[in-house]
């Protein structure tokens, strides 16, 4: 029962903006006090793969003291920023070899095939497999051995963020998970590896793989790198069509969006309504549901079933195989977006705003 509480908390709380103080009532959330700093020190640790998330836990692991290793291929941009951070990039089996925890930041898509050729061939008995999002396991990619120690460590947002608010003395929260607990101290271990990076100052909630990355998927594909943009641009699009000046259209319907949100993540809804004008607030209230109304309920909830099932991960995963063709063409039309120009002109005009 607690299991399902937590998991439609998980949920209904899909986005990165989650609020350790929103939802600490309901789901376990550990601090630094929680966690034993030897327990991974005594240990040597392994990232594998130094993209933003990758670079973030590596740098941050070191700085708390502990042994930690690279893996990165050689020649590549990535392999010349871990050379630049004062690192030695080893090859995936020396990695794998050298350490007993294993950190697998490489990318969703490619991480199944390079478990089963370059890692799963050379782990040892003992040694334990930590993610950064449970996309791999949750969907099957990996398979871990049955003796060892799954867990998971998901900071909510970017490397880049993780890295700056470690460094600035604080941490970002974190979702905490143990997939297969084989020596019986794997939470223990993902408490030390989350409070290493900063985890443990932000607050590290602890759920399941399964509803972090279903819960991430969905926020991903409905709000933050779905739904919101999509609005935006039809948004913008609207008042261009209807003879606004496509600066005006991006200020209103792209530009300011930050402004709101900030006041959002600073507060929560009742206390960005508080702080936006009552005209502004009374047209969202009573114009925003006619936009997201049930038909769009009916579509997320079509989208979550396709999540949930599997359906998405396969098609993405063939979409990767297949080259990434349909990717690239999205992504060059939304490239070529007429808001794009609109919004050049309106960050120069704000940078010099800054400047001067």
């Amino acid at each position: 029962m607690f299991h399902d509480i937590r998991y439609r908390v998980a949920m209904s709380l899909s986005l990165r903006l989650w609020q350790a103080t929103v939802i600490m009532m309901t789901l376990p959330v550990y601090y630094e006090n929680d966690a034993d700093p030897l327990l991974l020190g005594s240990k040597t640790v392994a990232v594998l793969g130094y993209g933003s998330q990758g670079r973030a836990h590596a740098q941050n692991l070191r700085d708390s003291g502990n042994n930690v290793l690279v893996a990165q291929r050689t020649g590549s941009r990535n392999h010349e920023s871990a050379v630049d951070d004062g690192f030695d990039p080893l090859s995936l089996e020396e990695a794998v070899r050298r350490s007993d925890l294993l950190i697998f930041a490489l990318p969703d898509e490619t991480m199944g095939d390079i478990y089963a050729k370059q890692i799963a061939p050379f782990l040892k008995h003992g040694q334990a497999l930590g993610f950064v999002h449970g996309f791999s396991v949750h969907f099957r990619q990996i398979n871990p051995p049955a003796e060892a120690d799954v867990i998971m460590v998901a900071p909510k947002g970017p490397g880049t963020l993780v890295r700056e608010a470690y460094t600035r003395g604080g941490g970002l929260t974190c979702i905490l998970a143990v997939h297969q607990d084989a020596t019986g101290h794997a939470r223990q271990l993902a408490l030390a590896w989350g409070a290493a990076i900063g985890g443990g100052r932000g607050g590290m909630i602890e759920t399941t793989f399964a509803a972090e990355c279903e819960a991430d998927l969905f926020g991903e594909q409905t709000v933050l790198c779905g739904g919101v943009i999509e609005l935006m641009k039809v948004a913008y699009e609207t008042l261009v069509e209807a003879g606004f000046p496509e600066e005006v259209a991006y200020f209103e319907c792209v530009h300011e969006v930050k402004q709101v949100v900030d006041l959002q993540y600073a507060g929560g809804l009742a206390a960005m309504r508080q702080r936006i004008s009552n005209t502004a607030s009374y047209g969202g209230l009573t114009r925003g549901p006619r936009l997201v109304n049930e038909k769009t309920r009916t579509e997320m909830q079509a989208i979550l079933q396709e999540i949930q099932t599997g359906r998405f991960a396969r098609e993405w995963l063939d979409e990767c195989r297949s080259g990434k063709k349909h990717l690239d063409e999205l992504e060059t039309t939304e490239s070529q977006h007429s808001s794009e120009a609109a919004g050049r002109t309106v960050r120069n005009l704000a940078r010099k705003a800054k400047s001067g």
